[in-house]
């Protein structure tokens, strides 16, 4: 699947935006202007340099492997397939692939605030809402 785009979509496959190891742009792939977005593809026993940010939060979700979240105070987490973490902008954080395969985690960041409901039905229609 290659990234298609139309009037206010956009979608695609992680492997339409590299291959290998590495960063995957889903900001710049998929044209999202309201927040950073990107997923990393990390080989087993790999670990990031740590990093902080001035501003931006930053949301981490772990979609395949096994990562070990190290934060700038001594504390460790194994995040397993399918576990979040939110890390505060100044908050020293790294990350390391633990698992036996590939680590694909997506990181998703933004400051600012929260917009808050803002879905509308079309006329006519009733909006689904979960339970």
């Amino acid at each position: 699947m290659a990234i298609e785009q139309g009037d206010g979509w956009a979608v695609g496959h992680l492997d339409d935006m590299g291959d290998g190891p590495g960063f995957r742009k889903v900001r710049r792939a998929l044209d999202v202007t309201a927040f950073g977005v990107n997923a990393v593809v990390m080989p087993p026993g790999i670990a990031s340099g740590r990093h902080y940010h001035d501003e931006q939060e930053e949301v981490y979700f772990v979609h395949r492997g096994r990562m070990l979240m190290r934060f700038g105070d001594g504390t460790e987490h194994v995040l397993e397939e399918g576990s979040f973490a939110r890390v505060d902008p100044p908050t020293l954080r790294g990350f390391e692939n633990v698992g036996d395969g590939d680590l694909v985690y997506v990181c998703f960041g933004g400051k600012d605030g929260y917009v808050g409901r803002d879905a509308h039905a079309p006329d006519g229609e009733q909006r689904v809402r979960a339970r």
